[in-house]
């Protein structure tokens, strides 16, 4: 039977490292945690973060430019070069307004409507601008806040009609052809605008119905 070792003899290191170690263990996970709940060790952790928010933005913003491609517009042109002569409308003192015309039948979304009414605007301005700039109904207009109505019609050959009527009074009358890019053929005829005195515009498109 082997002769047992007297305690006092075993070595008093390992029973010291065992010691030390818990000791450095405990201090070191103590130090650790406090730096974490500071953001000591979150540098990497928020940078992480940072670039997953600027993806997502920039994922977000690339949706949003895909969903509004279909109600982005482009050039359209007015479907004449030649509007006709304008007439000086002497002695009316009417207040002047420009109705936008537009076809239903296209099945033109909102933004493709608004965009068509704003290209009509333009034309029939720029109309007035080129062949009388100095005439007092262009003037009248600006200056009354440039009253504006969107009516409505179901087809091209009454838009055409109408626009026939108001040219032999001598009213500015534009047509926007659609360039095509979006929702509808190319060429498409979608707004009227009519630009005059209020109550000859009114002889020409009293009878039609809001938008």
């Amino acid at each position: 039977m082997a002769a047992s070792v007297p305690l006092e003899r075993v070595p008093p290191t390992t029973a010291s490292y065992v010691i030390a170690s818990a000791i450095l263990a405990g201090v070191l996970g103590f130090f650790i945690g406090q730096g974490a709940s500071l953001g000591l060790f979150s540098s990497a952790t928020a940078k992480s973060s940072s670039e997953r928010r600027k993806a997502s933005s920039e994922g977000d913003k690339a949706q949003g430019k895909e969903d509004s491609s279909s109600e982005e517009d482009w050039e359209n042109e007015s479907d004449e070069e030649d509007g006709g002569e304008l007439a000086t409308f002497a002695g009316n003192n009417d207040e002047v307004k420009l109705v936008l015309v537009v076809r239903t039948d296209l099945g033109m979304g909102k933004g493709k409507i608004a965009a068509q009414c704003s290209h009509a605007t333009l034309a029939c301005y720029k109309y007035y601008m080129s062949k009388s700039p100095g005439s007092p109904i262009l003037k009248r207009w600006e200056r009354g806040g440039q009253a504006k109505v969107a009516l409505q019609v179901r087809t091209e050959e009454e838009m055409l009609l109408l626009q026939a009527q108001a040219l032999s009074l001598g009213l500015c009358a534009r047509v926007i052809q659609d360039a095509g890019r979006t929702q509808i053929a190319s060429g498409s005829r979608t707004v009227l605008g009519i630009l005059g005195p209020k109550s000859v515009v009114d002889s020409v498109t009293g009878n039609l119905k809001l938008l």
